[in-house]
């Protein structure tokens, strides 16, 4: 008998120490692509169901219209703040879904700083307007093996334009969306 409750003892403590916690992980390194861009990322842990995700890369676009002779592309440099709360990690857990690398459903404020620093294009001479914007999101990420992974986001928020320093009279201020899909890689 003492051999029996020895035998359950050692499988409880085992399954124990296997055992997911509920909580985000402590930093993720990674990079993600999109429709328009590409970014390098970092989660950092702030509490259990807290992070702190910086993102530094690329957005891009698109355009034709008269003023151009042919379709142009460019690809401008930005700087991204986010922090995010993941709110259903504990229900997926009970639920025997995957939450490693912060695989869970969240809600963020994205702050986005587009900088004038220098663009890629098919054109010469090409410039950006400097913006800021602040949108609260909705999003889920989930993993697609161990290293892959993807993100959708949705949110609506504001867009504050910097126009005076392309010389027009006044900045400018305007609804700014998040509708992104991303697919990246952890390393």
């Amino acid at each position: 008998m003492k051999k029996k409750i020895l035998l359950l003892a050692l499988l409880g403590l085992s399954k124990l120490t296997n055992a997911q916690e509920a909580k985000v992980e402590k930093s993720i390194f990674g990079v993600q692509t999109g429709v328009l861009g590409l970014w390098v990322n970092n989660e950092s842990r702030l509490a259990d169901k807290f992070v702190l995700r910086t993102e530094l890369g690329f957005d891009a676009g698109f355009w034709a219209n008269s003023f151009y002779d042919q379709t142009g592309f460019l690809m401008a440099p930005v700087l991204i703040v986010e922090p995010k709360y993941y709110y259903n990690m504990a229900k997926r857990l009970a639920k025997g879904r995957n939450i490693s690398d912060n695989a869970a459903n969240y809600l963020s404020i994205k702050t986005s700083y587009h900088p004038d620093w220098f663009v890629v294009s098919n054109y010469d001479n090409i410039n950006v307007i400097s913006d800021i914007s602040v949108i609260p999101s909705w999003g889920i990420r989930r993993n697609l093996g161990k290293h892959f992974n993807y993100e959708l986001g949705l949110g609506l928020g504001v867009r504050y334009i910097f126009a005076k320093q392309a010389g027009y009279s006044e900045n400018e201020i305007s609804l700014a969306d998040n509708t992104s899909f991303k697919i990246g890689y952890k390393f």
